[in-house]
């Protein structure tokens, strides 16, 4: 390579061959998964007005003031490259009018943006699938939800994977629990991590998430939501997990998960690696393989009105650590075109394998022995030899009456 040839951008890349086998794997996987579900498949803009992540996510998290690509467009608008989908797909619900479809079920997927230290599976363009249930307040919404996400990543061959669950309660109990945490950490103030210490008072639900040892010593005494969770919630937390019961999703109580946004209600969920487990070897026990939760209330922060509404998103790339490499499709028929009279009949040979659902490719260039040893070289099950005449004949190993009943069909000119 030139020294004068471009690199790609630190924290991008290029998927080819294994790699991109798998990303397909996927994304099919998704697409059909989603079918079942109903979930209707929409596209959304890469780039949207930067106040649209901003007043969803709020201006003092990572995302909005570390994060996104941000520019001016020639118009003087601040437009920003999305971070995520959720936000972008709020905003279309409300400036496209359809609440007439709720409740809406629609899964997306494609490129994200983040400008953050790029490491293993984790990229500064990056892949989710995602889908959102809004408009809907019924807990049904969240068991579902839930059950395509387990089904999702068993049909992807993903094991060893649980679904950690916590509630937040509805709005009152959040608020009684935040005012509990508040009182609780601000008695060790003065011991907590200086990002805790930041945290206490805008947004003191984010500490029982933290790592840093300074603050581990005081989370297992910390207010749990139990001891603040309206009838209501509480009741609504159960249907939850009545429902994942019924589906067979496993499950496990994880207290400690939250969501630091205030539009958070309720269900809080993220499927994380077993111990031991292959996907731990892959990702790590502390790593998220899928994750959302419940997000009543962000539509008002978009100038909409009060909407339920969950969702999840899941990482294409980390997805593929999870499943491994994935091989392209088995060669299973080459067609040898010993002599460039036969050209003719060579493609119509091709034409009809692939349109009966034969992979096939064709040899035409080089000597014929080079022609042979290239054919040879790919590996394929069946090889159609044919000659100045167009006369063919099949050599391999195994049954060829697929091959034949492929090459006999009639096909539309």
């Amino acid at each position: 390579m030139s020294k004068n040839t471009p690199k790609a951008i630190r924290g991008t890349q290029d998927i080819f061959g294994a790699d991109a086998e798998a990303f397909a794997f996927v994304v099919e996987t998704f697409e059909r998964v989603r079918r079942l579900y109903r979930f209707r498949r929409a596209e959304f803009p890469v780039f949207e007005k930067t106040e649209v992540f901003a007043r969803s996510l709020g201006e003092t998290t990572d995302v909005v003031s570390k994060e996104m690509y941000s520019f001016e467009d020639r118009g003087g608008d601040s437009l920003t490259l999305r971070p995520e989908f959720t936000a972008g797909i709020a905003r279309a619900y409300l400036t496209n009018g359809w609440q007439q479809h709720a409740p809406l079920k629609v899964a997306t997927h494609g490129p994200l943006f983040r400008y953050e230290r790029p490491q293993k599976g984790r990229y500064r363009q990056f892949h989710q699938i995602d889908a959102e249930i809004i408009g809907a307040a019924e807990p049904q919404a969240d068991v579902e939800l839930l059950a395509m996400a387990d089904q999702l990543l068993r049909e992807l061959g993903i094991e060893g994977v649980t679904l950690h669950l916590n509630t937040l309660g509805d709005a009152d109990s959040r608020e009684a629990w935040r005012a509990g945490l508040i009182d609780y950490f601000g008695k060790v103030r003065g011991d907590l991590s200086e990002d805790s210490q930041e945290r206490l008072e805008k947004n003191p639900l984010r500490i029982l998430d933290s790592k840093d040892p300074r603050d581990k010593a005081f989370l297992s005494d910390a207010p749990k939501i139990d001891a603040y969770l309206s009838d209501e919630a509480l009741a609504f937390f159960e249907s939850v997990t009545s429902g994942l019961d019924a589906a067979s999703v496993k499950w496990t109580r994880a207290e400690s998960l939250v969501r630091g946004l205030d539009y958070y209600r309720h269900t809080a969920f993220e499927f994380i690696p077993d111990e031991g487990s292959a996907a731990a070897d892959a990702l790590g026990t502390q790593s998220t393989v899928l994750g959302g939760g419940r997000y009543d209330g962000l539509m008002e922060s978009l100038g909409g009105p009060a909407t339920p509404a969950v969702g999840w998103a899941a990482g294409i790339e980390r997805l593929i650590m999870s499943i491994g490499e994935r091989e392209e499709a088995p060669l299973e028929a080459m067609v040898l075109v010993e002599h460039d009279a036969g050209l003719a009949e060579a493609n119509r040979l091709l034409a009809n394998l692939r349109a009966g659902g034969v992979v096939a490719e064709i040899m035409a260039t080089g000597s014929l022995k080079k022609r042979y040893d290239k054919a040879v070289k790919q590996g394929p099950k069946h090889i159609l030899r044919v000659n100045e005449t167009g006369y063919y004949s099949i050599s391999g190993e195994g049954d060829t009456s697929r091959i034949v009943a492929a090459i006999n069909a009639e096909t539309s000119p």
